[in-house]
């Protein structure tokens, strides 16, 4: 039949509205206009389909499946068909229990029953993916739509993303045309919000504070036998008090050797504590292993100029991320090579000065550590490094540094002498 039907998981749909507007996915955090969100899910989901509307389903969950009062709103609205699971409380958390299943049902029968021609589904449970199989199998065209993500990252599972005929975003613009922040009584103020402001204001036209000398507290150790407790006698006989022994932390160490050092003398040009031209051993953290006590290790410090160039994490935005991640999984084919050069090509696009990163042609064919860590955690995604006996295929590395060399050398001055083809 040429209409279409809405299916909601208001789980979903609310969490990710307010993670994205509050930072928060507690559902209490946001206000929900439901009128104004029914008539836009309609609205859209016509103008998507070019059908008219058979119903919206809402899915949700309530203690012992009784309606709370935004199902009682919801379900006397025109076309709202609300359908509740279970919520129970486990672990000290609230659970789902029935919806992921009610909605496959849901869908299922209306393919099976030819009640509606397309399909549209907000959710990002994977659960959901055999009935989405099975909707198509029926001739129905699956749209899934997805809410905007507060940290740029996806929100839905990658297989029903795979799997669906139609995929759109719902971006903050239309989600606040519906949702708004709840009013809080918190005495701090809200972040972005005028008061906030004045206060960020206040604390930094705020002269600095006196700075308090750094006091190292003393290890207090009682060495009165008459400060200790009184030890109980045996065979009659009493027994001497045992002194108690307290053991300095390795902080209290840390700070006496700072507090001493700051304090030493300075003799000749030198402060005291030299040995040898060698600063006085202080304490050294040692930790306990099969071989004895093993000093800890040096910092690792960088060991050639590229070490110390951003890795592509840190240049890229929350957006950026989510727009890659919809690149890597409709356009990018997963060959090792490719894998390589579109990494590349992010890396220098978004780092702006290419120039920098002429420091990494004498170390060619070396890629820096941080950035090769990166580099092959990403191309994992495109199941480029996991085999049947866990372990890395040498052949993908090679063409995968490859690619990333080859992206570099046509873009970075210098290259072409550099990398050969």
């Amino acid at each position: 039949m040429d209409r279409c039907v809405v299916l909601v998981d208001a789980g979903y749909l609310l969490g990710a509205a307010a993670s994205l507007l509050a930072g928060d996915p507690s559902r209490s955090r946001v206000t929900v206009d439901h009128t104004a969100l029914i008539t836009a899910l309609r609205e859209r989901a016509e103008a998507e389909t070019g059908l008219p509307l058979l119903r919206i389903y809402w899915f949700d969950a309530a203690p012992d499946r009784r309606p709370m009062p935004e199902h009682r709103r919801l379900r006397v609205l025109p076309r709202v068909t609300v359908r509740l699971g279970a919520l129970t409380r486990a672990e000290g958390r609230w659970v789902q229990k029935g919806v992921d299943a009610a909605m496959h049902a849901e869908l299922s029968e209306l393919a099976r029953n030819r009640a509606c021609a397309d399909v549209v589904l907000i959710t990002g449970d994977g659960d959901l993916l055999p009935g989405m199989m099975t909707a198509k199998e029926h001739g129905v065209a699956v749209h899934l739509w997805a809410l905007q993500a507060a940290d740029g990252d996806f929100n839905q599972s990658e297989d029903l993303v795979g799997e669906a005929d139609e995929r759109r975003v719902l971006d903050r613009e239309w989600i606040e045309g519906s949702f708004s922040l709840r009013e809080s009584s918190s005495v701090f103020p809200v972040p972005g919000s005028g008061a906030a402001r004045q206060e960020i204001a206040k604390i930094l036209s705020a002269p600095p504070a006196t700075a308090l000398p750094t006091v190292v507290p003393p290890v207090v150790r009682p060495v009165a036998a008459e400060a200790a407790p009184e030890a109980p006698a045996v065979n009659g006989r009493p027994q001497p008090a045992a002194a108690l022994r307290v053991v300095p932390t390795p902080k209290d160490l840390a700070g006496r050797v700072s507090a001493a050092a700051s304090a030493a003398p300075v003799a000749n040009g030198h402060a005291n504590g030299h040995a040898n031209g060698h600063l006085a051993a202080g304490p050294v953290l040692r930790w306990s292993s099969d071989r004895g006590w093993v000093d800890r290790p040096a910092p690792e410090l960088p060991v050639t100029a590229g070490d110390g160039l951003p890795t592509l994490a840190q240049l890229t935005t929350a957006e950026q991320r989510w727009a890659d991640r919809e690149e890597d999984i409709t356009s990018i084919g997963g060959d090792a090579h490719e894998v390589g050069q579109v990494f590349a090509r992010r890396w220098t696009d978004r780092l702006g000065d290419v120039e920098r990163l002429t420091v990494l042609w004498p170390d060619y064919p070396r890629i820096p550590h941080r950035v090769d860590g990166e580099l092959l955690r990403y191309a994992a995604r495109f199941g480029l490094l996991a085999h049947k006996d866990d372990q890395i295929d040498e052949h993908d590395r090679y063409a995968i540094r490859a690619g990333f060399w080859k992206e570099l050398a046509a873009r970075v001055p210098g290259g072409s002498m550099v990398v050969d083809d």
